[in-house]
C-alpha cells in the first residue's frame, strides 16, 4: 500500500510526538563479531536522489540545496534521530538528470549527531551547483538501488528519497524501476516541486503530485510531500527528512493510494517529449 501527503498537512512538531528516545545497550566486548555488527548498524539506509534538469532553474536549484543542509543539522532532526534503537543513519546523496547522468555528490556516511551533521552538511553545500539534460525517474532509481548493496552499514530500513520538478521522459519507464526497488524491500518516497505554472516551453505537467503518488513513490509508509510554494521549499525538505529519520507516517490527512489505474498517466513524460521533439 501507498500513501501520500501533502506539506500543509504535515506539521514538524507532529513528527517528534509520542516517542520517547530508544536507548540501546551497549554490546559486549567479549565479543568481536557483535561489536562489528552493532558498529555498523544503522536505523535507516537513506539515498537522497536529487533532480538537477534543466528544468530546475538556477535559484530552485540553491534552494533545494540549502534545503538539504539546513535540515540536516536542524534541532528537529537531531533530535529524530534519537528516536531510533541506535541514534545514527547512513546517507548518501547524488543528482541525477538523463538516464545515463549521475552523479554523487555524498558517498555513505553516518549522521550520529551534530559533528557528523555538519560534515554532510558543509559538503552538500561546498559542492558547485550544476545543471543537465532531460529526466529519468528510473535511471535514478536504477542508480539508488545496487548503492544500498555496496553500503557498508545495515539499516532496519531502506528508502529512497526522490525530488524532481517533472514526470520521467528519458530512460525505461519508471513504474518498471519502481517495482524492482519494491521488490527489494525498498521504499520510495517523493518531493515532487510544483512551484512554477506548467507551461508548453518545459517538461512541467498539471498534477505532478499525482503522477508520483500513483507512478513513483511505493513500499511501506512511502509518501509524497509537494512544494507548491518556494517560500516552503525547505520546510518541505525538512519535513520530509524528519518523517524518514523517525519512521513516522503523516498523522493528518493520510489516504491510501488505491491500486487501480493511475490518475496521471505514468508515460505522460514519455508521450509530451515525443509529441514536441519526435525522439
Amino acid at each position: 500500500m501507498r500513501w501520500y501527503v501533502s506539506i500543509g498537512a504535515v506539521l514538524v512538531a507532529g513528527v517528534m510526538a509520542g516517542g520517547d528516545v530508544a536507548g540501546i545497550a551497549a554490546p559486549s566486548r567479549t565479543n568481536h563479531l557483535a561489536d562489528k555488527d552493532a558498529a555498523s548498524s544503522v536505523d535507516l539506509e537513506l539515498v537522497l536522489a536529487v533532480d538537477v534538469s534543466y528544468s530546475m532553474d538556477m535559484d530552485e536549484l540553491a534552494i533545494q540545496r540549502e534545503g538539504y543542509a539546513q535540515a540536516i543539522i536542524s534541532k528537529e532532526f537531531l533530535q529524530a534521530l534519537k528516536t531510533g534503537p541506535t541514534g545514527k543513519i547512513a546517507v548518501t546523496y547524488f543528482e541525477w538528470a538523463a538516464s545515463s547522468d549521475q552523479k554523487i555528490i555524498i558517498p555513505w556516511r553516518v549522521i550520529d549527531g551534530p559533528e557528523t551533521a555538519d560534515a554532510v552538511a558543509n559538503e552538500i553545500m561546498k559542492t558547485p551547483i550544476r545543471r543537465a539534460s532531460r529526466t529519468s525517474i528510473s535511471g535514478a532509481i536504477n542508480f539508488a538501488m545496487p548503492l544500498f548493496e555496496e553500503n557498508p552499514y545495515h539499516g532496519l530500513r531502506r528508502v529512497i528519497d526522490i525530488s524532481g520538478d517533472g514526470p520521467n521522459n528519458n530512460g525505461a519507464p519508471v513504474t518498471g524501476a519502481r517495482d524492482a526497488a519494491l521488490e527489494k524491500g525498498i521504499t520510495i518516497n517523493g518531493l515532487p516541486i510544483m512551484v512554477k505554472e506548467p507551461s508548453y516551453s518545459t517538461m512541467d505537467i498539471d498534477n505532478l503530485d499525482l503522477y508520483y503518488e500513483d507512478c513513483v513513490i511505493g513500499g511501506p509508509g512511502s509518501f509524497v510531500v509537494a512544494i507548491k510554494d518556494r517560500e516552503k521549499f525547505k520546510e518541505a525538505i525538512r519535513t520530509k527528512l524528519l518523517l524518514e529519520v523517525a519512521d513516522r507516517t503523516p498523522e493528518r490527512r493520510v489516504v491510501p493510494v488505491a491500486e487501480k489505474e493511475p490518475r496521471v498517466s505514468c508515460l505522460i513524460g514519455e508521450k509530451i517529449w515525443q509529441d514536441r521533439w519526435g525522439r
